[in-house]
């Protein structure tokens, strides 16, 4: 196990919860681990992918403006929204529009992606339990927090969708999302895809980590179409399914410590790597030629 005592970086936010941290701000802080981080560290990426991701934002893409436009009109914070009031956007006229839009901070939409965000925040308003999780009389968006971890002395970080201000009773940290399919079965591919049985066990750590919910804090996820009628599905991630999420957060937050303290981020590796054909291929492979 790799324990290190981590320099605080000028400027770092201090460890604690932060309700009014930009998210630029949150992201900047490059001396801590988040859950994100944490997944982009193990395999199938490297801690290689990890740090050039750190050191080198990457440009906006419509899922990610689709996300954070949604975030704002269903959370209430985030970047400005912006509708560029032209038919295509190949014009001069239009591409200068987009980048002033972007230049400061704002997200360009067309008016129909307008529409899409909007009726995407009514569906929420109008779905009884997440609207009741994500009721702005008994929370806050875009809450950050930053802690040290014990076994290895990193820091670590969060940065909640939403924080409830309800402290008696089991803390439930909605987290909202959008996708194409939010049924049960793609939501079942999409948590081993995404990690986000280790987004999990990472929010319920920081929350008792923080002092925020006890022993028994649990995040749902608030997943969202973005088609019409845009439906919602509010899930929980299954006991079982956290407990490798928090296996995997530990391999993953270790790692992080070695490479700060080594200053080493590896790829691939230096040596070969030998790989045999996928089962099924060497299973169909054996019984017609050998």
């Amino acid at each position: 196990m790799t324990t290190i005592a981590e320099p605080i970086a000028a400027g770092a936010p201090t460890l604690g919860i932060h309700a009014d941290l930009s998210n630029t701000d949150y992201h900047a802080d490059k001396t801590s681990l988040s859950s994100s981080g944490a997944r982009k560290i193990l395999a199938p990426s490297t801690p290689a992918h990890f740090r050039y991701e750190q050191d080198n934002p990457q440009p906006a893409t419509k899922t990610f403006d689709y996300g954070n436009a949604a975030h704002k009109r269903v959370l209430g914070n985030g970047p400005e929204l912006v509708v560029i009031e032209h038919d295509t956007w190949n014009t001069k006229a239009a591409k200068a529009e987009v980048a002033e839009a972007r230049e400061r901070g704002a997200i360009p939409l067309k008016q129909h992606e307008m529409d899409m965000i909007n009726g995407m925040a009514d569906a929420i308003r109008r779905h009884p339990l997440a609207s009741a999780l994500l009721d702005p009389a008994y929370g806050a968006p875009e809450q950050s927090g930053f802690w040290i971890d014990g076994p290895t002395g990193i820091r670590r970080r969060v940065r909640f969708d939403w924080l409830p201000s309800i402290q008696s009773g089991r803390l439930i940290i909605p987290d909202y999302k959008t996708a194409a399919d939010a049924s049960d079965d793609a939501m079942q591919r999409d948590i081993a895809k995404y990690g986000y049985n280790q987004q999990a066990d990472w929010y319920e750590e920081a929350a008792r980590a923080l002092g925020l919910g006890g022993q028994d804090a649990e995040l749902l996820l608030i997943v969202q179409e973005k088609k019409a009628p845009f439906l919602i599905n509010v899930i929980g991630i299954e006991f079982g399914s956290r407990i490798i999420g928090g296996a995997k957060n530990r391999a993953a937050i270790e790692k992080f410590a070695e490479c700060m303290s080594t200053g080493n981020w590896p790829g691939y590796g230096d040596e070969p790597n030998y790989l045999a054909l996928p089962g099924y291929a060497e299973n169909r492979d054996k019984e017609m030629y050998l």
